[in-house]
């Protein structure tokens, strides 16, 4: 058992309790100031605590709190280079917290899908241990890039998610004015999205031969692929996925001038 601490019970660090609990394979202590927060995750965790010293006791500690207010966090966590600090939190780079720490800095940008076993993230690191891996593959899926790409990581998986829920949105809509209810609609839609999720990282063909593979001559995919073919769709996606890297970098000019 990997004797893992989650400091910060938001909605990050809750689903990320929630998909360790899953695992089975980790001993996770919940540390939050807010009573409420600990009691949301109770059922989940081994010791929730208000006590930072307490949480700091992990083999691997995840700091997922809000980007203003790590470095007070950071300022009340001693931990040994034995350890490993794991941070989650958006613009803050490792030079960041390396400085205010002694412990072997990791930094990932997960998303919600770790509460299910469905996390897509990016990690970046120097030394990331064998520990944090096997974190990672309990919940998902990880990428390990350089430190300059986190930014665009960012946007992709961590925000990626909400431009998902945009797109099952305006599929499910488009069910509900052809005649289907609105949770026959929203199942199709959202359950056609992970299966297609799942043929791509399962499969060795890349996206194009994917589409191909559906679209069968004067049949009714290649009709609506034609019109997406036409339309500006994939620039309104690549622009909305600029925009959060922009702002993820904003942020990391924040945590750079202090």
């Amino acid at each position: 058992m990997v004797q893992t601490s989650v400091i910060g019970c938001g909605n990050m660090g809750s689903a990320l309790i929630t998909g360790l609990h899953r695992s089975g394979n980790h001993t996770v202590t919940a540390c939050d100031l807010d009573p409420d927060a600990l009691e949301a995750v109770a059922d989940y965790v081994d010791h929730t605590t208000t006590d930072v010293a307490e949480a700091a006791e992990a083999d691997v500690v995840v700091v997922a709190v809000k980007p203003d207010i790590v470095g007070a966090v950071l300022d009340d966590l001693e931990l040994s280079p034995e350890q490993t600090l794991v941070s989650i939190a958006a613009g803050v780079s490792t030079d960041y917290v390396s400085a205010r720490t002694d412990a072997n800095v990791v930094r990932i940008m997960p998303n919600l899908a770790a509460e299910t076993g469905n996390m897509a993230a990016a990690v970046t690191g120097d030394d990331v241990p064998d520990e944090v891996r096997t974190l990672l593959d309990d919940v998902g899926e990880f990428a390990e890039v350089d430190e300059s790409l986190m930014d665009i990581a960012t946007a992709v998986n961590g925000s990626g998610p909400a431009f998902v829920f945009y797109l099952v949105q305006a599929m499910k809509e488009a069910g509900i004015e052809g005649g289907l209810e609105p949770d026959d609609a929203e199942t199709l839609a959202a359950q056609t999205f992970k299966g297609a999720a799942e043929t791509i990282l399962r499969s060795d063909e890349d996206l194009d031969d994917l589409i191909d593979a559906v679209c069968s001559p004067n049949g009714t995919t290649i009709e609506g692929m034609e019109v997406l073919w036409d339309s500006t769709a994939n620039e309104a996606v690549a622009e909305a996925v600029n925009a959060a890297e922009e702002r993820s970098a904003e942020l990391a000019a924040e945590f750079s001038d202090e």
